[in-house]
């Protein structure tokens, strides 16, 4: 058995029972006295592990002190920290700042469970790395303010600036989720100048202050249904269905692809393949489309392929100057 299996299962033994003879884990684990305090000077000096001896009891036992929140070494095994190293590297990358101070008494202590057991922390980070397309700046004061909101169910009075009219409305909202979609960062909210729930871009708030007012809540599970019905960031009720017919040269890549919950796929013999998704507001669908070039047709329906047909014949007018 390796030592952080070892150590891994004294939290398993000790959880079982309100306490545990030292003969009795000598005997379970199959090593000597030496070992044993060897294990116990690892557990409690370098992984904070809560082991006590009860005189009482006549055991070993964890003991969790009141209101702590403990993270001891060998809850986890070598590959669920490695996990957890990998996810928070990628965080640092999402956004540079936006969690590092907060967690970075947990990034030293993973630190240290990784060098105990031979491995570099700092190789990790060189060689995790999470590349980005799109994203915008986040201010973080936003962020965090729009977040401690939702968190705590209060209202936010935030500056929104509207980049299709250019205006900066100030609104009170109320949020109810954080979404993180293609590298960019909205809060779902219920607007009280609009009445109504609407998806805001936290990078385009230029001010955000917590008011002392609770947030009115809106049901999830309909708000969720409502938005996530249409394709992509704009949803909403779906007003159609797209279907797109893909080349066979894109069919190995799109068919894996989701696109939405409840997207229908097609292979063709020929090797093509044709997707089938709702949507509420085709502006976004277009952009996902174009880029696709002359690897997709819109087969339906009719209004979506004009106004792909329109967007193509724009762009041919502005390269054949």
């Amino acid at each position: 058995m390796s030592e952080i299996d070892r150590l891994y299962r004294y939290k398993t033994m000790l959880s079982s029972r309100r306490a545990m003879p030292r003969d009795d884990i000598l005997n379970e684990l199959e090593i000597s006295p030496a070992t044993f305090k060897r294990d116990l000077a690892k557990l409690r000096d370098r992984l904070n592990s809560p082991i006590v001896f009860d005189r009482d009891l006549g055991g070993y036992r964890l003991e969790k002190p009141d209101n702590a929140t403990e993270l001891p070494g060998f809850w986890f095994s070598q590959d669920e920290i490695l996990a957890l190293m990998t996810i928070q590297t990628m965080i640092e990358q999402l956004n540079p700042g936006l969690l590092g101070p907060k967690l970075q008494p947990l990034r030293k202590r993973l630190d240290d469970m990784l060098t105990h057991q031979g491995l570099d922390p700092q190789l990790l980070t060189q060689r995790v790395r999470a590349v980005h397309a799109g994203k915008r700046h986040l201010p973080l004061a936003a962020f965090e303010h729009v977040a401690k909101a939702t968190f705590e169910r209060k209202q936010v009075r935030i500056q929104h600036h509207n980049r299709l009219s250019g205006q900066t409305l100030e609104r009170d909202i109320s949020p109810q989720q954080l979404i993180h979609y293609r590298d960019n960062w909205y809060a779902d909210a219920w607007c009280h100048l609009r009445k109504e729930v609407r998806s805001f871009s936290i990078d385009a708030i230029q001010n955000a202050t917590v008011l002392d007012k609770d947030a009115k809540d809106i049901d999830l599970q309909a708000m969720r249904q409502q938005l996530d019905g249409g394709y992509g960031i704009f949803g909403g009720s779906p007003k159609d269905w797209a279907e797109l017919r893909f080349s066979a040269a894109r069919a190995g890549w799109v068919q894996h692809e989701s696109w939405h919950p409840q997207q229908q796929g097609l292979l063709h013999p020929d090797g093509s393949y044709t997707l089938r998704l709702p949507y509420a507001d085709e502006r976004e669908l277009i952009g996902d489309i174009l880029r696709f070039g002359a690897e997709v047709e819109v087969l339906k329906p009719a209004a979506l392929r004009h106004k792909v047909q329109a967007e193509i014949a724009r762009m041919a007018a502005l390269y054949g100057r």
